[in-house]
Protein backbone atom coordinates (compact mmCIF):
# COMPACT_ATOMS: atom_id res chain seq x y z
CA UNK A 1 0.00 0.00 0.00
CA UNK A 2 2.98 2.59 0.78
CA UNK A 3 4.34 1.79 -2.98
CA UNK A 4 1.28 2.77 -4.07
CA UNK A 5 1.31 5.76 -2.07
CA UNK A 6 4.67 6.75 -3.38
CA UNK A 7 3.40 6.01 -6.95
CA UNK A 8 0.66 8.64 -6.53
CA UNK A 9 2.42 11.26 -5.15
CA UNK A 10 5.11 11.26 -7.67
CA UNK A 11 2.64 11.03 -10.70
CA UNK A 12 0.96 14.21 -8.75
CA UNK A 13 4.17 15.56 -8.67
CA UNK A 14 4.90 14.86 -12.52
CA UNK A 15 1.79 16.45 -13.53
CA UNK A 16 2.64 19.84 -10.79
CA UNK A 17 5.86 19.68 -12.74
CA UNK A 18 4.21 19.50 -16.44
CA UNK A 19 1.90 22.89 -15.06
CA UNK A 20 5.09 24.29 -14.22
CA UNK A 21 6.68 23.40 -17.41
CA UNK A 22 3.94 24.89 -19.58
CA UNK A 23 5.27 28.04 -20.33
CA UNK A 24 8.47 26.49 -21.21
CA UNK A 25 10.52 27.46 -18.07
CA UNK A 26 10.25 26.22 -14.60
CA UNK A 27 11.40 29.59 -12.45
CA UNK A 28 13.18 29.26 -9.11
CA UNK A 29 10.06 30.10 -7.54
CA UNK A 30 8.12 27.60 -8.88
CA UNK A 31 10.52 24.90 -8.19
CA UNK A 32 11.17 25.82 -4.77
CA UNK A 33 7.30 25.63 -3.99
CA UNK A 34 6.96 22.40 -5.74
CA UNK A 35 10.03 20.77 -3.69
CA UNK A 36 8.06 22.28 -0.40
CA UNK A 37 4.89 20.10 -2.07
CA UNK A 38 7.33 16.97 -2.70
CA UNK A 39 8.87 17.38 0.83
CA UNK A 40 4.88 17.48 2.55
CA UNK A 41 4.87 14.34 0.79
CA UNK A 42 7.50 12.71 2.07
CA UNK A 43 9.25 12.13 -1.57
CA UNK A 44 12.93 12.38 -1.53
CA UNK A 45 15.14 15.44 -2.99
CA UNK A 46 16.52 12.79 -5.42
CA UNK A 47 13.49 11.47 -6.36
CA UNK A 48 11.99 14.83 -6.76
CA UNK A 49 14.74 15.87 -9.30
CA UNK A 50 14.48 13.19 -11.43
CA UNK A 51 10.91 13.90 -12.27
CA UNK A 52 12.08 16.55 -14.15
CA UNK A 53 13.32 14.02 -16.68
CA UNK A 54 11.67 11.29 -16.55
CA UNK A 55 7.39 10.50 -17.91
CA UNK A 56 5.62 9.24 -14.84
CA UNK A 57 1.93 8.03 -16.13
CA UNK A 58 -0.23 9.80 -14.52
CA UNK A 59 -2.80 8.25 -11.66
CA UNK A 60 -5.24 10.50 -10.51
CA UNK A 61 -6.01 10.08 -6.88
CA UNK A 62 -8.94 8.07 -5.90
CA UNK A 63 -11.06 10.01 -3.62
CA UNK A 64 -12.71 13.00 -4.98
CA UNK A 65 -11.29 15.14 -1.99
CA UNK A 66 -7.69 14.57 -2.99
CA UNK A 67 -8.61 14.96 -6.55
CA UNK A 68 -10.15 18.64 -5.83
CA UNK A 69 -6.92 19.06 -3.57
CA UNK A 70 -4.87 18.28 -6.62
CA UNK A 71 -6.85 20.95 -8.68
CA UNK A 72 -5.78 23.65 -5.83
CA UNK A 73 -2.13 22.59 -5.94
CA UNK A 74 -2.40 22.84 -10.18
CA UNK A 75 -3.77 26.63 -9.55
CA UNK A 76 -1.34 27.24 -6.72
CA UNK A 77 1.68 26.63 -9.30
CA UNK A 78 0.14 28.71 -11.98
CA UNK A 79 -0.28 31.34 -9.93
CA UNK A 80 3.02 30.98 -7.80
CA UNK A 81 4.84 32.98 -10.47
CA UNK A 82 2.01 35.97 -10.94
CA UNK A 83 2.43 34.87 -14.47
CA UNK A 84 -0.69 33.31 -16.10
CA UNK A 85 -1.00 32.34 -19.58
CA UNK A 86 -3.62 30.89 -21.40
CA UNK A 87 -1.44 27.79 -22.22
CA UNK A 88 -1.82 26.60 -18.25
CA UNK A 89 -5.61 27.55 -17.87
CA UNK A 90 -5.88 25.01 -20.90
CA UNK A 91 -3.44 22.48 -19.37
CA UNK A 92 -5.32 22.90 -15.79
CA UNK A 93 -8.65 22.15 -17.27
CA UNK A 94 -7.69 19.14 -19.48
CA UNK A 95 -6.00 18.11 -16.30
CA UNK A 96 -9.91 18.71 -14.48
CA UNK A 97 -11.51 16.62 -16.88
CA UNK A 98 -8.66 14.17 -16.62
CA UNK A 99 -9.26 13.56 -12.74
CA UNK A 100 -12.85 13.29 -13.26
CA UNK A 101 -13.67 16.57 -11.79
CA UNK A 102 -17.10 18.51 -13.67
CA UNK A 103 -15.63 20.92 -15.93
CA UNK A 104 -18.12 23.34 -14.89
CA UNK A 105 -16.81 23.55 -11.60
CA UNK A 106 -13.36 23.59 -12.83
CA UNK A 107 -14.29 26.76 -15.21
CA UNK A 108 -16.27 28.03 -11.61
CA UNK A 109 -12.78 27.97 -10.28
CA UNK A 110 -10.75 29.25 -12.23
CA UNK A 111 -12.99 32.36 -12.72
CA UNK A 112 -13.82 33.21 -9.07
CA UNK A 113 -9.84 32.66 -7.91
CA UNK A 114 -9.58 36.65 -9.12
CA UNK A 115 -11.58 37.31 -6.48
CA UNK A 116 -8.93 36.57 -3.64
CA UNK A 117 -6.07 37.27 -2.53
CA UNK A 118 -3.00 35.30 -4.10
CA UNK A 119 -6.06 34.32 -6.07
CA UNK A 120 -6.56 30.85 -3.51
CA UNK A 121 -9.98 30.02 -3.37
CA UNK A 122 -10.94 29.37 0.45
CA UNK A 123 -11.35 25.32 1.02
CA UNK A 124 -14.78 26.30 1.89
CA UNK A 125 -15.50 27.79 -0.89
CA UNK A 126 -14.00 25.60 -3.37
CA UNK A 127 -15.72 21.99 -2.28
CA UNK A 128 -18.80 23.93 -1.63
CA UNK A 129 -18.44 24.90 -5.59
CA UNK A 130 -17.87 21.04 -6.27
CA UNK A 131 -20.21 20.02 -4.50
CA UNK A 132 -23.18 22.03 -5.95
CA UNK A 133 -21.88 20.33 -9.62
CA UNK A 134 -21.66 17.02 -8.36
CA UNK A 135 -25.02 16.96 -7.24
CA UNK A 136 -26.40 18.23 -10.33
CA UNK A 137 -24.44 15.94 -12.50
CA UNK A 138 -26.00 13.24 -14.43
CA UNK A 139 -25.44 9.59 -12.83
Amino acid sequence: MEEDNNNEHLSLLAELIKMAKVDNEVREIEFEFLLILAQQMGVSKEDFKLLFEQYIAFHPPKLEGERILQFQRLILIMNVDTDMAQDELDYIRELGIKMGLHPNATNEVLTIMNDYENKVVPPEKLISIFKTFHMTSPK
